[in-house]
């Protein structure tokens, strides 16, 4: 499966999400948007990866733990926003579960 079927199929899964391209991008809505999929990468990076929401001070965390997977994304990155790479051995668990507080982060 693609990375943007994974995950539409972990998005279609969390409340009120719809789906639709933005700013050429796979991007999931609940009221707001809270995640884009870019599966042949953006910007200076060519991987696929995932951008989405993340609480106060998780960014950081999370670039600090491991820095070849997460990254600050242009533009949302600003307002904490994460990146994660979904190329090589990608814990699918973990996205959904990074997927869903990026939902619960803008529907509070």
């Amino acid at each position: 499966m693609d990375v943007v079927a994974r995950v539409r199929t972990i998005c279609e899964r969390l409340p009120g999400t719809t789906e639709k391209v933005s700013h050429g991008a796979p991007s999931f809505f609940a009221g707001k948007q809270y995640a884009a999929v870019r599966p042949d990468g953006h910007h200076d990076r060519a991987e696929p990866h995932l951008v989405c929401a993340a609480p106060p001070g998780v960014q950081e965390e999370l670039i600090e733990d491991d820095p070849d997977r997460f990254f600050r994304p242009p533009y949302v990155g600003g307002r904490g926003w994460i990146g994660v790479r979904l190329d090589g051995d990608v814990d699918w668990d973990e996205i959904a579960a990074i997927l869903a507080e990026a939902h619960r982060t803008i529907t509070g």
